[in-house]
């Protein structure tokens, strides 16, 4: 490998400025977007870099190319990239050598380090927790809930542009709302793709931005959402309404909105699964000879229950198909009825002679 005095054409005693000068001249001529020799143009910066620095360029003089100990050939190991580099003199940082030897250990260093991160427009997802009556899960039904949110803007309907005002490519990027950053550093120059400070990483701009959201797309506002409830949702468990989150930035796809049920306790029935469970008192001489009870399904209609003779107090009867309807699927749950067997506290003065007959009859 050549020296970098001779690579840069200057003497040993050449001034820092000469230095510059020199590399300025030969960087224009050999760039590998002018046409250059790209190997040519490695060599030149790898000489500037540290010609250009005083505690380097004193290293060099007196040790040599310590830079490429343990690197057979050189510079094999650097992979430089060129496209748009910043123009003018580029200071080493020694805070990006964390990253430079992530490059180097931790994944290879060949090719340009390339950052994956990049804001999203997409608007961000709504969750809401509502409560609905047992009854609501006997059938479909909608609800209807008014949100408070970001949503698309009415006057540039989203883009961000005033109406009328044309939305163009960003200068800065060229449309591809990235931009390269070369960093040099004691080890090599590397390059990181960052998002366009220009247009956020959007790739166009407005040539003027909307007056009400001013460039958003999105406005805070508020919104009616119809709800589907399917028949058989219970407690904790959550119905998603796809794009009826927050609205996107600039037209961008909206977020989606989770809505949480929680079913209200009923005065009568407990749900367990798809199943309604309640109590129902009958007295001692329907426990006794049977009967037939009238109660309330959840549906508000009469249904006549057959209490058998000689029932004891905490029997439980079903009756079938009166539950709730099986989520998502076909049929109900059933209905059980226990029964409870209501003893008198106070007894007219005939209920009393007729108890002490049955208890001369053994009952």
């Amino acid at each position: 490998m050549a020296d970098y005095y001779e690579i840069l054409g200057i003497t040993k005693g050449a001034s820092q400025d000469e230095v510059k000068k020199a590399f300025h001249k030969l960087a224009h001529k050999h760039h590998p977007d002018k046409g250059g020799d790209e190997k040519k143009f490695k060599e030149i910066n790898e000489a500037y870099q540290v010609l250009s620095d005083t505690t380097k360029r004193a290293q060099y003089d007196q040790y040599g190319r310590v830079f490429d100990q343990g690197q057979p050939g050189g510079d094999q190991g650097f992979n430089w990239a060129w496209g748009n580099r910043p123009q003018g003199d580029v200071e080493f940082d020694m805070g990006d050598i964390g990253e430079v030897f992530e490059q180097f250990f931790g994944g290879g260093f060949g090719g340009a380090r390339q950052s994956t991160k990049k804001d999203s427009k997409k608007g961000k997802d709504i969750q809401v927790d509502i409560e609905i009556e047992l009854e609501r899960a006997l059938k479909d039904s909608i609800e209807k809930i008014n949100l408070s949110k970001q949503i698309t803007c009415n006057r540039c309907q989203g883009n961000g542009a005033e109406p009328g005002s044309k939305i163009k490519e960003c200068v800065t990027c060229r449309g591809v709302g990235q931009v390269q950053q070369v960093k040099k550093t004691m080890f090599g120059s590397y390059t990181t793709l960052a998002t366009c400070p220009e247009c956020k990483g959007e790739g166009t701009t407005p040539e003027k931005p909307c007056n009400v959201c001013k460039g958003e797309g999105r406005t805070k506002g508020q919104e009616i959402i119809e709800i589907n409830i399917p028949a058989g949702i219970d407690t904790n468990q959550t119905i998603r309404v796809d794009g009826k989150g927050e609205a996107g930035r600039k037209g961008a796809k909206a977020g989606n909105l989770f809505v949480r049920i929680f079913i209200k306790e009923h005065s009568i029935f407990e749900r367990r699964g798809d199943d309604l469970f309640s109590q129902v008192n009958i007295n001692f001489s329907q426990a006794a000879l049977g009967d037939e009870v009238e109660i309330k399904s959840l549906e508000g209609t009469n249904i006549l229950l057959q209490v058998p003779e000689g029932t004891e107090s905490g029997k439980v009867l079903r009756i079938s198909g009166k539950g709730i309807p099986h989520y998502g699927g076909y049929g109900r749950g059933n209905m059980y009825i226990e029964l409870k067997v209501k003893t008198p506290k106070k007894l007219g003065r005939k209920q009393k002679e007729l108890m002490e007959e049955l208890r001369k009859e053994g009952l």
